[in-house]
């Protein structure tokens, strides 16, 4: 496997697909990109941006623990849905996979998958992996 691109997120769904998608990039000695995309003004508030930069470097911190060395982080804030950014840089990065972490839902819920989880498995430029938290 060549490329596998993950989204994610400070919620336990986000470390879910992190955790399932570096120990795939191991496992397969994919390259590893990890991509946090918010929506301007979702996230620029300092406490925000703060902890999504200590998350960056615990995430650099980890993988160089893991021994992956052929990995990028990709902090975006482009105003566009988070689902139109993670499709874009698979495209770009010609990925193989993209890694998403989705929620339990109740009975009902469980018809419908969460709106940005459906329509990036309906974008996507290859397969879709979808990690729930435990």
């Amino acid at each position: 496997m060549g490329t596998i691109v993950v989204g994610y997120v400070l919620t336990s769904e986000g470390q879910a697909a992190l955790n399932w998608a570096i120990s795939e990039a191991k496992r397969s000695n994919a390259r590893l990109v990890v991509i946090h995309s918010s929506r301007g003004g979702d996230h620029d508030k300092d406490e925000d941006v703060i902890a999504y930069r200590q998350a960056g470097e615990r995430i650099e911190r980890r993988l160089a623990d893991e021994g992956i060395k052929d990995f990028r982080l990709a902090g975006l804030v482009l105003g566009n849905k988070p689902v139109e950014d993670i499709v874009e840089v698979a495209e770009t990065e010609e990925a193989d996979l993209i890694v998403i972490g989705v929620r339990r839902r109740s009975s009902l819920g469980k018809l419908i998958l969460g709106s940005n989880a459906q329509a990036i498995i309906m974008e996507a430029p290859c397969p879709v992996v979808t990690i729930r938290a435990e």
